[in-house]
Protein backbone atom coordinates (compact mmCIF):
# COMPACT_ATOMS: atom_id res chain seq x y z
CA UNK A 1 0.00 0.00 0.00
CA UNK A 2 1.06 3.46 -1.16
CA UNK A 3 2.03 6.25 1.73
CA UNK A 4 -0.10 9.16 0.59
CA UNK A 5 2.38 12.32 0.43
CA UNK A 6 2.84 14.34 3.40
CA UNK A 7 0.71 17.16 1.47
CA UNK A 8 -2.30 15.12 1.04
CA UNK A 9 -1.75 13.68 5.09
CA UNK A 10 -1.90 17.07 6.33
CA UNK A 11 -4.54 17.67 4.01
CA UNK A 12 -6.96 15.51 5.50
CA UNK A 13 -5.73 15.51 8.83
CA UNK A 14 -6.78 19.68 8.53
CA UNK A 15 -9.77 18.53 7.02
CA UNK A 16 -10.99 16.69 10.26
CA UNK A 17 -9.83 18.68 12.60
CA UNK A 18 -12.31 21.21 10.69
CA UNK A 19 -15.07 18.75 10.62
CA UNK A 20 -14.46 17.76 14.54
CA UNK A 21 -15.09 21.27 15.62
CA UNK A 22 -13.12 20.75 18.62
CA UNK A 23 -15.17 17.53 19.62
CA UNK A 24 -12.54 14.85 21.26
CA UNK A 25 -11.86 12.16 19.73
CA UNK A 26 -11.96 8.56 21.77
CA UNK A 27 -9.86 5.68 21.34
CA UNK A 28 -11.13 2.77 22.85
CA UNK A 29 -10.23 -1.00 22.50
CA UNK A 30 -8.63 -3.69 24.33
CA UNK A 31 -5.27 -3.25 26.26
CA UNK A 32 -2.41 -3.84 23.78
CA UNK A 33 -4.78 -2.49 21.06
CA UNK A 34 -2.00 0.97 21.05
CA UNK A 35 -4.54 3.29 21.68
CA UNK A 36 -1.78 5.46 23.52
CA UNK A 37 0.56 5.29 20.99
CA UNK A 38 -1.81 5.73 18.06
CA UNK A 39 -3.24 8.36 20.13
CA UNK A 40 -0.21 10.69 20.72
CA UNK A 41 0.65 10.34 16.95
CA UNK A 42 -3.01 11.54 15.94
CA UNK A 43 -2.70 14.25 18.59
CA UNK A 44 0.57 15.77 17.09
CA UNK A 45 -1.18 15.19 13.74
CA UNK A 46 -4.49 17.32 14.46
CA UNK A 47 -2.37 19.76 16.37
CA UNK A 48 -4.69 18.30 19.57
CA UNK A 49 -3.76 17.81 23.57
CA UNK A 50 -3.28 14.07 23.64
CA UNK A 51 -4.60 12.47 26.92
CA UNK A 52 -4.57 8.98 28.45
CA UNK A 53 -7.67 8.30 30.57
CA UNK A 54 -5.23 6.01 33.28
CA UNK A 55 -2.25 8.51 33.43
CA UNK A 56 -5.30 11.05 34.67
CA UNK A 57 -6.72 8.79 36.86
CA UNK A 58 -3.27 7.59 38.62
CA UNK A 59 -2.94 11.81 38.95
CA UNK A 60 -6.12 12.28 40.46
CA UNK A 61 -6.02 9.10 43.12
CA UNK A 62 -2.10 9.84 43.54
CA UNK A 63 -1.60 6.21 42.78
CA UNK A 64 -0.75 3.84 39.97
CA UNK A 65 -3.85 1.75 38.26
CA UNK A 66 -2.14 -1.74 39.99
CA UNK A 67 -2.13 -0.05 43.67
CA UNK A 68 -6.17 1.11 42.88
CA UNK A 69 -7.41 -2.22 41.90
CA UNK A 70 -5.34 -3.76 44.96
CA UNK A 71 -6.17 -1.05 47.86
CA UNK A 72 -9.46 -0.08 46.24
CA UNK A 73 -10.82 -3.15 44.19
CA UNK A 74 -12.38 -2.32 40.58
CA UNK A 75 -15.41 -1.00 41.14
CA UNK A 76 -13.59 2.19 43.06
CA UNK A 77 -11.19 1.90 39.66
CA UNK A 78 -13.85 2.46 37.43
CA UNK A 79 -16.37 4.91 39.55
CA UNK A 80 -12.99 7.33 39.24
CA UNK A 81 -11.84 6.35 35.70
CA UNK A 82 -16.26 7.54 34.58
CA UNK A 83 -15.38 11.03 36.53
CA UNK A 84 -11.75 11.49 35.12
CA UNK A 85 -13.63 10.99 31.34
CA UNK A 86 -16.60 13.02 31.93
CA UNK A 87 -14.07 15.63 32.96
CA UNK A 88 -11.73 15.31 30.12
CA UNK A 89 -14.64 15.20 27.32
CA UNK A 90 -15.56 19.17 28.61
CA UNK A 91 -11.80 19.68 27.30
CA UNK A 92 -12.03 21.01 23.39
CA UNK A 93 -9.78 19.51 20.88
CA UNK A 94 -8.90 16.82 22.58
CA UNK A 95 -7.59 12.83 21.75
CA UNK A 96 -8.20 10.44 24.47
CA UNK A 97 -6.89 7.07 24.92
CA UNK A 98 -9.56 4.66 27.47
CA UNK A 99 -8.26 2.23 29.14
CA UNK A 100 -9.71 -1.29 28.01
CA UNK A 101 -12.42 -1.24 30.47
CA UNK A 102 -13.67 2.40 30.30
CA UNK A 103 -16.32 2.24 27.29
CA UNK A 104 -17.53 -1.23 28.68
CA UNK A 105 -18.69 0.68 31.49
CA UNK A 106 -22.60 1.86 30.35
CA UNK A 107 -22.28 5.40 32.29
CA UNK A 108 -18.92 6.32 30.32
CA UNK A 109 -20.22 5.10 27.28
CA UNK A 110 -23.00 7.47 27.43
CA UNK A 111 -20.78 9.78 27.68
CA UNK A 112 -18.49 9.22 25.25
CA UNK A 113 -21.39 8.88 22.34
CA UNK A 114 -22.61 11.69 23.61
CA UNK A 115 -19.76 14.04 23.70
CA UNK A 116 -17.28 12.33 21.55
CA UNK A 117 -16.40 10.68 17.83
CA UNK A 118 -15.20 7.22 19.32
CA UNK A 119 -12.97 5.11 17.31
CA UNK A 120 -12.18 1.41 18.79
CA UNK A 121 -8.76 0.26 17.40
CA UNK A 122 -9.57 -3.81 16.89
CA UNK A 123 -7.19 -6.02 16.87
CA UNK A 124 -6.62 -9.72 16.91
CA UNK A 125 -6.02 -11.90 20.05
CA UNK A 126 -2.24 -12.93 19.13
CA UNK A 127 -1.41 -9.24 18.59
CA UNK A 128 -3.12 -8.20 21.58
CA UNK A 129 -1.63 -11.07 23.98
CA UNK A 130 2.06 -10.13 22.65
CA UNK A 131 1.61 -6.77 23.20
CA UNK A 132 0.94 -6.85 26.51
CA UNK A 133 3.35 -9.63 27.54
CA UNK A 134 5.67 -7.35 27.71
CA UNK A 135 4.77 -5.13 30.40
CA UNK A 136 3.37 -6.77 33.97
CA UNK A 137 1.21 -3.48 34.90
CA UNK A 138 -1.73 -4.87 33.85
CA UNK A 139 -4.03 -6.04 36.97
CA UNK A 140 -6.88 -7.79 34.90
CA UNK A 141 -4.13 -10.53 33.44
CA UNK A 142 -2.87 -10.95 36.41
CA UNK A 143 -4.26 -14.35 36.64
CA UNK A 144 -2.93 -18.22 36.04
CA UNK A 145 -3.92 -18.57 32.54
CA UNK A 146 -3.46 -14.89 31.14
CA UNK A 147 -4.35 -15.59 27.59
CA UNK A 148 -7.41 -17.69 28.63
CA UNK A 149 -8.58 -14.12 30.52
CA UNK A 150 -7.36 -12.49 27.43
CA UNK A 151 -10.18 -14.15 25.45
CA UNK A 152 -12.59 -14.61 27.52
CA UNK A 153 -12.26 -10.26 27.95
CA UNK A 154 -12.25 -10.11 23.63
CA UNK A 155 -15.22 -12.40 23.99
CA UNK A 156 -17.12 -10.09 26.51
CA UNK A 157 -16.30 -6.66 25.33
CA UNK A 158 -15.68 -7.12 21.36
CA UNK A 159 -19.87 -6.52 21.16
CA UNK A 160 -19.66 -3.25 23.37
CA UNK A 161 -17.10 -2.14 21.59
CA UNK A 162 -18.32 -2.76 18.36
CA UNK A 163 -20.82 0.37 19.65
CA UNK A 164 -18.19 2.60 18.78
CA UNK A 165 -18.98 5.29 16.34
CA UNK A 166 -15.83 3.71 13.08
CA UNK A 167 -13.72 0.86 14.24
CA UNK A 168 -9.90 0.64 12.57
CA UNK A 169 -8.23 -2.80 12.87
CA UNK A 170 -4.50 -2.48 14.75
CA UNK A 171 -1.96 -4.92 12.95
CA UNK A 172 1.72 -5.23 13.14
CA UNK A 173 2.08 -1.68 11.26
CA UNK A 174 4.23 1.09 12.30
CA UNK A 175 1.59 3.23 14.83
CA UNK A 176 1.77 6.15 12.63
CA UNK A 177 0.19 4.12 9.71
CA UNK A 178 -2.60 3.17 11.55
CA UNK A 179 -2.98 6.50 12.71
CA UNK A 180 -3.24 7.93 8.96
CA UNK A 181 -6.55 4.83 8.92
CA UNK A 182 -7.89 6.80 12.03
CA UNK A 183 -7.99 9.75 10.12
CA UNK A 184 -9.36 8.25 7.06
CA UNK A 185 -12.20 6.45 9.17
CA UNK A 186 -13.60 9.40 11.28
CA UNK A 187 -13.16 11.45 8.17
CA UNK A 188 -15.44 9.18 6.19
CA UNK A 189 -17.66 8.65 8.98
CA UNK A 190 -18.28 12.64 9.80
CA UNK A 191 -18.96 12.95 6.27
CA UNK A 192 -21.72 10.18 6.32
CA UNK A 193 -22.79 12.08 8.87
CA UNK A 194 -23.40 15.50 7.45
Amino acid sequence: MNRPDPASRQARAEELSERLAGRPLVLVGMMGAGKTTVGRRLAARLSRHFLDSDEEIEKAAQMTIPEIFEQRGEPEFRAGETRVIARVLKEQGVVLATGGGAFVNGETRALVKAEAVSVWLKAEADILFERVSRRSNRPLLKTANPRATLEKLIEERYPIYAEADVTVISRDVPQDVVAGHVIDAVLGYLKRQD
